[in-house]
Parts: structure tokens; C-alpha cells; sequence
């Protein structure tokens, strides 16, 4: 029986507690992030700002009152779960973000869907969950409510810890949870911390004939102490404007009009012996109903095809009213990147983090479409996330180093979800799917160059001429050569993605796992003097019979495929640096396939990285070595 405290009022659901009776413990983790590329910032100034040290992640920002964003900080875009992405924020960031908006996904399939835009000619498709969407809505409603809590309270008791002592939390719900969210929100802040229930009221289609028209979401905010922040001028409105339909208005009913010795025009009103002036030009605050926000239709200049996709307006207003200047603010489940966009405008800080690959893209394409946007990083938990996963799944708990049998069984595994046999007795030969041997790359390092070439050894030496690698990070440049290479040694040669799905056991159980062939990117350089441009030829998605056959119909030509593409001019082995970049927008689908010239200041050796990200939202990237003179 559960250990229930009787005298304190609580909600209880499936799964809350353990079989003991004790409350279940969020997991804890620590693991180091990857900065997967840097936006807005250019390599000789990242250069300067090292001096000879080698920076660390979070090394150069110690959350001082005042800091402004020249001290180093940058804004920071991750990808991955947000339960593990909070638990390694929390040695840098425990008490320090000052707000947080999260708009939890609701109990429908919607909040995974958006509206894809293809070629040149704004054909829209309507985008499915994908596979990693559809594990986290069946982990948080294959249970039904219970599932819910289950997903949400250890999140939302990381987002107390990493508040600051001013810090507010606003979660955004609709009617099916507000209730069990107001429990949930008292018992891990307590009840007094309560502040508001916003009502944000909007017009939208449909009435039902059953049931009064839902026509609201509620916020609920939750304050970390007494000391929170709060500015009613964040939160205000022209006096003078009707809140709902934003008219001028002309009548003041029990209002005196009177003017001022300045000028000013002002209204007075008496009750209960005294008197109130409200000046016209002094802005109004506002309740905790919020009207003349209107929903976002379908053809709103912000949209991004997110179809859960709220307004800028809403969260200017919850941003201005609960945060400072230079404050820093966080989303974690940031979807098309509203917080994080509006953030940026109102010169905040930032940290967003989405699980959907598309979230992460529509972000940064949002993000860079902002003038004078501020340098930020793309961030993942990439092979640390990894090697957290190996060792709670095949190690024995006696032993907490990855051992040899560990290793085996992390094989056997991926073999399985790929339909492969294992097999014993070849170094680098690790299994067979009919006629093609298999090997299989690390969860902490890249495939390389001499890794495939070993394998396709093996292969020689047993006059086998089929090889699968099956890799979770590649290293650049290898596709071209390593393909090529194959066929002249008499190896047919595929390169295959482990997909992030891996790690989901729900994924893994249902049998949901695809491994993707990696894309080819083809490309040519012109080059005159010290000056040198990048034209894209080609782009090959293999395995299109995998792409729904509505998509398919409607690509006209092979850059069709191509959403963004940025070039990194003096790539170093480390972060990309967006050197050049283009991409389509909703409003611009013409993507140019020639980049802009970049003049290198001296002759010599340089290595170029060429990344293109897909209407899928995978990235491909090709590594051309260049000599300037």
C-alpha cells in the first residue's frame, strides 16, 4: 500500500509510487552536451574569445544580474528529451532561469503534426507523427491520464529546481488537464505559491451544438518564493483601445472626460467618497482574462505549419510581465520556437529544447529570419545521451564499466532490430541479413574512414561482396569515397543510419525501427584568385519508396528535397559555423543552389563543410579540402 500522507490533500494516479510505497525519484543524470553547430557568430571572433583556452560549454556565463549578452553567453537550441536535457542543465543552471513557459503537449495527436511546405511551389502536405513523436505521445497517453502525470511530474520537479529564487513557472493547458495540473503544480511548489489562472480567450472555427464553444486555453502560474518578479506593464494595454476588438474607444460610460493643465486628457470616477483619475495615455493592466489575442489562422504571416503553434502576441505578454530585461528564459518543449523567438526580439536569453528533429529546424530557420539575432548554439546529448542508454540497458548492475560483454550484447541488440544474425570469428564483421555481412558502429564514436576499410577487407578475404554499416556519426567526407572504393574492390557498399528510436524501448518492442541509407550531396566549386563559391548538383534521398507516396508526387526535381543549406568556409574538426546559409521560407520557396562568394585573407589549404538539412528535417553533410592561391 502506498505510503500516503493523510494529512495533506494530494494527487495520486497509477505509477506515482513504487511497489514499496515510496515515492518514485526523478532520474537523475549529468551529461555533457555537443555543440552541433554555431549561428550568427563567426570563427575569427570565436577565435579571439578562446585566447589559447579551451572553452567548455556552459564555461563562459556565471548568471550575474546586469551581464549583458557581450560577455559570452550565447543562446542555446537542444535536441532531445528534456527530461535527460534538464537533468544536465541542472549543475550549471540550478536557480538561475528566471522564466519558464512549457506548453505540454495535450491529449491529442495534433501536437505532433504540422504542415510541411515542398518545392517552389508551396505545395503543403500535412506531416504524421514521426516514429520518435509517436513513442513520446504512446509513453504519455498510452495509459491515459495516469501516463500523462507520470511524463509530466518529474519534469515539472526539474523546472522547480533550475528556477531562480524570482523565477516563475507558466504552463500552458486547455480543459481536458487543467485540473489535475493545479494539483500537481500545489504538492511540488505548494499551494501558496500559487499566483494565477489566466483565461487567454480567442475566436476561432466551429460551434458545437452540445456543449457551450470551447474557445479558451488557461495559463496556470506558479512562483518559485515570495520574492517573484512581476511587472503589471509587461502585461498592459492602451486605455483608450478595447482589449477584445482593439477598437478606439469613444464612449466612457460614469466617466468624467477632463484635461489637465498640460493637456493630458484624463477620466474620473467617484465611489465610496473617492475619487479615481485614469489618464488616457497611461496604459490599462490587465486581468487575468486575456482577450484580443486572437488564434493563429491559417494564413497568419507567423505561421510555420506548426498546428499547435501559438502566438507572439500571447508571449510577449507573459514574457514582459515576468521577466527582466536580459533575464534568462526557457522553453522546454519549444515546438516551432515562439518563446525562443520572442525572447530574442525582447532581449532575453534563451534555452529552448524540442525532441522532434522538424521543431529543431523550424527554430533555427525562425531564429535566423530575426534581424540582429544573436549568436546561438545548436546543442544535443549526441553520444553521451548514448552511452548513458548502453549502460542502463545491457550492464550488470555489479559492474558500472562498459565491459566486453556489455558490448556484445549492445551488438546482438541493434542486429536484431535490423534483422541481422550475429556471427563470431571476423574482427570487424559483426553480422548477416541475407547475403550482405554487417558491422556496426560504436554508440561513442564515429564510423571511420579505416573502420569501413576494414570491414570491406574481411569481405575480400571471404570473397563476400555485400557490406551493410550500420552507424550512428559518420565521419565527414567518407560517403563518396568509401562507396566508390567498394565497387572497385567488388563490394556493393550501403551506409546506414541507427536511428535515435533505438533507444526507445516502446519503439523497439513494437517493431517500429527503420535504418535509413544515408542521402548524397554532390556539389562544385569555382574558384578565382582567393575567392571561391559553393554550387549544389545533386541530392539523392535513397530508399524514396520509404517516403509516403503523397510526398513523392509532389516533388517536381531533387532540390525539391532541400529545405536549408549553409556552408562552414574554414571548417576545424569541431562546431559547424555557419558561414553562408539559405533557406526556404513560407513566404520565399525559391532556395538559390549557388552560395554567395567567400574571399579567404591568405593562399593556402582549407577544409569547407557543406551541410544540407532535408524536408524531412535530416541533416547531410560533405567535407570539400581546398587549396586557395
Amino acid at each position: 500500500m502506498a505510503r500516503i500522507d493523510v494529512n495533506k490533500v494530494e494527487l495520486v494516479w497509477p505509477g506515482k509510487y513504487n511497489e514499496d510505497g515510496t515515492l518514485k525519484e526523478v532520474p537523475r543524470v549529468d551529461l555533457p552536451f555537443q555543440v552541433i553547430e554555431t549561428i550568427n557568430q563567426s570563427r575569427a571572433t570565436r577565435e579571439a574569445k578562446k585566447k589559447g583556452t579551451q572553452q567548455t560549454l556552459f564555461e563562459v556565463w556565471r548568471g550575474n544580474e546586469g551581464d549583458t549578452f557581450e560577455d559570452g553567453w550565447k543562446n542555446k537550441l537542444i535536441w532531445g528529451d528534456n527530461l535527460l536535457v534538464m537533468g544536465s542543465l541542472l549543475k550549471n543552471f540550478a536557480g538561475k532561469i528566471d522564466l519558464i513557459y512549457i506548453d505540454p503537449p495535450f491529449a491529442t495527436g495534433v501536437d505532433f503534426a504540422f504542415k510541411a511546405l515542398i518545392g517552389e511551389q508551396s505545395v503543403e502536405i500535412e506531416k504524421d507523427q514521426s516514429i520518435m513523436e509517436e513513442v513520446a505521445y504512446r509513453d504519455t497517453w498510452g495509459n491515459g491520464i495516469a501516463s500523462y502525470l507520470s511524463m509530466l511530474a518529474p519534469r515539472l520537479k526539474l523546472i522547480y529546481e533550475l528556477l531562480s529564487e524570482n523565477g516563475s513557472l507558466l504552463v500552458h493547458i486547455d480543459y481536458r488537464l487543467v485540473s489535475q495540473l493545479r494539483l500537481l503544480l500545489d504538492e511540488i511548489f505548494g499551494p501558496d505559491k500559487f499566483r494565477n489562472e489566466v483565461i487567454w480567450h480567442y475566436h476561432s472555427g466551429g460551434i458545437s451544438r452540445s456543449f457551450f464553444p470551447r474557445k479558451h486555453d488557461n495559463l496556470i502560474w506558479f512562483a518559485k518564493s515570495e520574492e517573484y518578479f512581476f511587472s503589471p506593464t509587461g502585461a498592459s494595454v492602451p486605455r483608450n483601445v478595447c482589449q477584445e476588438c482593439g477598437q478606439k474607444i469613444e464612449k466612457w460610460n460614469n466617466l468624467k472626460k477632463e484635461t489637465d493643465s498640460e493637456g493630458r486628457v484624463f477620466r474620473t470616477i467617484k465611489s465610496a467618497g473617492k475619487v479615481y483619475t485614469y489618464y488616457d495615455d497611461e496604459p490599462a493592466l490587465v486581468p487575468d482574462v486575456w482577450l484580443g489575442i486572437n488564434h493563429l489562422q491559417q494564413k497568419d504571416p507567423e505561421r510555420t505549419g506548426f498546428l499547435t503553434q501559438k502566438p507572439e502576441a500571447l508571449l510577449k505578454r507573459i514574457i514582459g510581465s515576468l521577466s527582466k530585461e536580459h533575464s534568462l528564459v526557457a522553453d522546454f518543449f519549444c515546438g516551432s520556437g515562439t518563446t525562443l523567438a520572442v525572447a530574442e526580439k525582447m532581449g532575453r536569453r534563451w534555452i529552448g529544447c524540442d525532441l522532434g528533429r522538424w521543431a529543431i529546424h523550424t527554430s533555427r530557420k525562425r531564429l535566423l529570419g530575426i534581424k540582429d539575432c544573436k549568436p546561438f548554439e545548436v546543442l544535443n546529448l549526441g553520444k553521451y545521451e548514448r552511452q548513458y542508454w548502453q549502460k542502463i540497458t545491457f550492464e550488470d548492475t555489479e559492474d558500472k564499466s562498459v565491459t566486453e560483454q556489455v558490448y556484445y550484447e549492445y551488438l546482438a541488440f541493434v542486429l536484431k532490430l535490423y534483422g541481422a544474425q550475429p556471427i563470431s570469428g571476423l574482427p570487424h564483421l559483426h553480422g548477416k541479413k541475407d547475403k550482405a555481412m554487417v558491422h556496426i558502429g560504436s554508440v561513442d564514436a564515429p564510423v571511420t574512414i579505416d573502420e569501413i576499410n576494414e570491414s570491406i577487407d574481411d569481405c575480400c578475404s571471404l570473397n563476400l561482396n555485400e557490406l551493410h554499416i550500420l552507424g550512428w556519426e559518420w565521419q565527414m567526407g567518407l560517403y563518396d569515397l568509401m562507396v566508390k572504393e567498394a565497387e572497385r574492390r567488388g563490394v556493393k557498399l550501403l551506409l546506414l543510419q541507427i536511428p535515435r528510436e533505438v533507444m526507445e524501448s516502446q519503439t523497439t518492442a513494437q517493431g517500429d525501427v527503420r535504418f535509413f541509407e544515408l542521402a548524397y550531396l554532390e556539389t562544385e566549386t569555382t574558384m578565382e584568385n582567393l575567392t571561391i563559391q559553393i554550387r549544389l548538383k545533386d541530392f539523392v534521398i535513397p530508399n524514396t519508396e520509404l517516403i509516403p507516396k503523397e510526398v513523392r508526387s509532389k516533388v517536381a526535381k531533387w532540390s525539391d528535397y532541400i529545405d536549408y543549406w549553409a556552408v562552414d568556409w574554414d571548417f576545424q574538426n569541431d562546431t559547424f559555423l555557419q558561414g553562408w546559409v539559405a533557406y526556404r521560407t513560407r513566404n520565399e520557396r525559391k532556395l538559390p543552389l549557388i552560395s554567395d562568394s567567400h574571399t579567404y585573407s591568405e593562399s593556402g589549404k582549407y577544409r569547407i563543410l557543406v551541410k544540407v538539412i532535408d524536408i524531412f528535417g535530416n541533416d547531410t553533410s560533405k567535407v570539400l579540402d581546398v587549396e586557395v592561391e
